[in-house]
């Protein structure tokens, strides 16, 4: 599996940043061609009680790297790219991507 996350960080006007999130990222993000599942995280702060520099996080699950790139290589990849190239020049978003591996909890018993 392979996946692209999107972090916003936290801004001053929150309002802007959700609408702009749920009008504009969510609305491109859901008519990519071969997205099997998107989740979106709301970050309620670190560990330790800490609060977090980021707002919110995105990330968008593929079959593999090839149905990423082609998925992004649509006019709705193009168009997602393209609304949040600005958010990222400005430094409001993290965004990155990469495989997934997962492991249950029976396999991570076996190897004791």
């Amino acid at each position: 599996m392979f996946k692209l996350t999107t972090m916003y960080r936290l801004v001053d006007d929150l309002d802007k940043l959700d609408n702009f999130f749920h009008n504009t990222h969510l609305q491109l993000a859901e008519q990519l061609p071969d997205l099997l599942k998107s989740e979106v995280t709301r970050i309620n702060g670190k560990p330790g009680s800490l609060p977090s520099r980021f707002h919110l996080m995105y990330e968008l699950y593929f079959e593999s790297e090839e149905a990423y790139l082609e998925s992004f290589a649509t006019e709705m990849g193009l168009a997602l790219v393209q609304a949040l190239t600005p958010w990222e020049k400005a430094k409001l978003i993290t965004w990155f991507y990469g495989e997934v591996f997962e492991e249950t909890a029976e396999e991570r018993a076996s190897y004791s």
